[in-house]
């Protein structure tokens, strides 16, 4: 089997036509592939989020990682462009959507792509992914822990973000939630008002809640990582854009 890799930066078009820094992974093959863009977490555009964009191009996928600091800190290391992002009370959703279409419009635009484009996203990124999932023409998006769907930041939280679980109404595609039964932000009384939601509208979805996983369990750098929750929840991963990706 031939499985070169490609893995560079690019850039792409994002909100209001504003051209961003992306991380891109795919493999060396002529498809036709899926394409899935990675959302980073608060902390950044940093190198386990690129580690993350190259699993999915091992598993066979084009992936792209948007820098969704781009704009507020350009070229700045991952902890510093973080920390200009939290000053401005963090990225506006109305742009996060902008910058995750065009992702989007890039991995439909390669030579190799089926056209079916799936999202993912971590800690604040999930709720992005929920969001765009939301808001978008895509084929299947991945909630990993993404807090503030449901319930409203703590008082002095560094970023300002509204709930958006109402949005349930409007989700375009299949979601698969993956969540800790000890995290606080999503608790699982706000994991359950989501799925309340999609319920309500007859939403095609699948969650699962790790016991003894908290915040950042996929985090392989940080105390919190959960090494059975992980390789479990990557196994679901990648199953259900197998389901929903595939040409």
């Amino acid at each position: 089997m031939y499985d070169a890799l490609l893995a560079e930066t690019a850039t792409i078009t994002g909100h209001g036509g504003d051209r961003i820094e992306a991380y891109t992974a795919r493999p060396m093959t002529p498809g036709p592939i899926g394409g899935v863009v990675v959302i980073h977490h608060m902390p950044g555009y940093d190198a386990p989020t690129k580690e993350i964009t190259r699993r999915f191009a091992a598993e066979g996928y084009a992936a792209v990682c948007p820098n969704l600091y781009s704009r507020e800190a350009p070229g700045a290391a991952p902890d510093d462009a973080a920390a200009a992002a939290r000053a401005q009370g963090g990225v506006p959703d109305e742009r996060l959507i902008g910058d995750v279409a065009g992702a989007a419009a890039y991995l439909r635009g390669l030579p190799s792509a089926n056209g079916r484009v799936g999202v993912i996203g971590y800690c604040s990124g999930g709720r992005q992914a929920f969001l765009s999932a939301c808001s978008l023409d895509l084929q299947a998006a991945v909630d990993c822990y993404g807090a503030f769907v449901g319930g409203r930041p703590p008082e002095n939280f560094p970023i300002q973000v509204e709930p958006i679980a109402h949005l349930s109404k409007n989700l375009h595609c299949p979601l698969l939630g993956l969540f800790g039964a000890e995290d606080q932000y999503p608790s699982p009384a706000e994991t359950a008002e989501l799925e309340a939601e999609l319920k309500s509208h007859g939403k095609e979805y699948e969650f699962h809640t790790y016991e003894g996983a908290g915040h950042s369990f996929f985090s392989v750098d940080r105390p919190s990582y959960r090494p059975q929750a992980a390789a479990d929840g990557w196994g679901r991963i990648l199953d259900f854009f197998g389901r929903h990706l595939a040409s």
